[in-house]
């Protein structure tokens, strides 16, 4: 179990709707105020980009993932928890009774909120199981590896056809042969 009075760990804060960005920035400006830089690290709106059409013109917007909802980077206190709880636009954190209970390592790289670098041991060639993601269970050979993108191509069997598709290094796991 970590000790959340020393370890910084991530929390869920859940805010009015529309109103993420501000919480945002009213959090950034109490960390600036206050000299909060050693207990709160991190304050992050997780957002996707879509590809919406409008008047038959396509464009790439960047969309929250999940709408009233930041994520704060922290090591947890009571006088935090006042703080960030009386901020303006947060209802409240995510837990029993307003409580935070922070993330576990699983769902952090779930929600992408920490860039994770996989030391990986691939090679092309190599045969690996897709164990996340949407091609989970599938087993493939790897065709082609981009240590910079942390991107492996692999060929997977789909539907009787053999496919290449992008996996990320830490969606895939070599198989031992």
């Amino acid at each position: 179990m970590v000790d959340v009075t020393t370890t910084p760990c991530w929390y869920i804060l859940h805010t009015y709707a529309g109103y993420e960005s501000m919480v945002k920035d009213n959090l950034e400006r109490l960390i600036e105020n206050n000299n909060l830089q050693d207990m709160i690290f991190e304050v992050k709106i997780p957002m996707e980009q879509t590809i919406e059409e409008k008047n038959g013109k396509r464009k790439i917007v960047e969309r929250k993932l999940l709408p009233c909802y930041v994520f704060i980077k922290m090591i947890y206190s009571n006088q935090l928890w006042y703080w960030i709880t009386n901020t303006r636009g947060v209802t409240g954190f995510v837990g029993p009774q307003g409580r935070p209970i922070p993330l576990k390592e699983a769902e952090i790289r779930k929600m992408r909120l920490e860039e994770v670098v996989v030391d990986a041991d691939f090679a092309v060639g190599d045969l690996v199981s897709v164990d996340a993601g949407p091609l989970e269970g599938f087993q493939g050979t790897i065709t082609e590896l981009n240590d910079a993108a942390q991107k492996a191509k692999i060929n997977i069997e789909m539907f009787g056809r053999v496919t290449d598709v992008e996996v990320e290094y830490i969606q895939i796991r070599k198989l031992s042969e």
